[in-house]
């Protein structure tokens, strides 16, 4: 089979430093146009409007969308449209309502849509699954704290509505945990914290349980200086699981079971490719899903003002 002729859109640091070594590294893909209003990729056919792409690139099988979420929509929509493959950073969208119509559309032109969660596939998150599924929980607690001047710096789009603000990383968590627990879960209270001068939440709070009242507690902050918290820590009746940096490591009972190398991106682009040659879609919205509910179910605070 031919690779899959891919175009990406919005040429930005994490297109650098994951989308395009992954794609490089994958004989299922071959890069033939960007399209960004400020990036490009020496060597690749370049545009600053998808529309444009698309009309003068009729070979793209796909497209990977990695603007910020409030502008994802048209794009998506567009390419989809045009019966493109479409792939989708996370968040997939600013809200689940405009995902389910791309579901729907993606549905109708017969192409695949991947809603994209790089966490999931962090090295040691599936051999956490399995021992969660072997053992009765008791509790979770979920630490993610990090420096946001230091991996945000001047993101001023990350404040706005809809640039979700502390949930961006946070979303991370959520969908570690909603992969790595054996039933649903829900939220049953939250706080989030906002900078008197922003539209975005700095922290949060948050309380969940599912339908056998397992407690859970996340606590997402953006204010962390010094060593950053990725830890999803569970009480179990088989003892203390710890999956800590994001994902990468497995300790239980203090003994470390898992510690791979990071492959997040280029997994996601085999799972990528994988649902093209199927013909499927991949959209789970359940952290989105979570994340509106604290913005819905939340009590604001506010707090002191944020500069970069």
């Amino acid at each position: 089979m031919s690779p899959i002729n891919l175009a990406i859109v919005g040429v930005g640091k994490i297109v650098r430093d994951q989308h395009l070594p992954s794609i490089a590294a994958n004989p299922d893909f071959k890069l033939i146009a960007t399209a960004s209003r400020h990036g490009t990729v020496d060597g690749i056919e370049s545009f600053t409007a998808i529309e444009d792409m698309l009309k003068a690139v009729p070979a793209i099988d796909a497209v990977s969308l990695c603007m910020p979420p409030q502008y994802r929509y048209e794009a998506a929509h567009k390419a989809l449209s045009a019966g493109k493959h479409v792939f989708l950073e996370k968040p997939p969208g600013a809200t689940l309502s405009e995902v389910a119509d791309l579901e729907d559309l993606a549905k109708s032109k017969g192409v695949s849509l991947f809603a994209s969660w790089h966490s999931r596939y962090a090295p040691a998150v599936e051999a956490a699954k399995s021992f969660l599924g072997s053992t009765k929980i008791n509790s979770v607690h979920v630490i993610w704290k990090e420096d946001v001047r230091h991996w945000h710096p001047n993101q001023e789009w990350i404040w706005q509505a809809g640039g979700l603000g502390v949930f961006d990383p946070g979303i991370n968590a959520l969908s570690i945990v909603t992969h790595i627990l054996p039933k649903a879960i829900f939220l049953t209270g939250a706080t989030l914290e906002f900078p008197e001068n922003r539209d975005a939440p700095i922290a949060a709070d948050l309380h969940f349980k599912n339908a056998d009242d397992l407690p859970i507690h996340a606590e997402f902050d953006w204010r962390q200086t010094g060593k950053q918290s990725w830890d999803i820590v569970a009480e179990t009746d088989a003892g203390q699981m710890v999956l800590a940096d994001g994902g990468a490591k497995l300790t239980i009972n203090g003994e470390l079971k898992s510690s791979e190398p990071e492959q997040e991106y280029p997994s996601l682009y085999r799972r990528f490719a994988e649902i093209v040659k199927a013909g499927t879609s991949d959209v789970d919205l359940a952290p989105l899903r979570h994340v509106a509910d604290a913005f819905m179910l939340g009590r604001r605070k506010f707090v002191e003002a944020f500069h970069d």
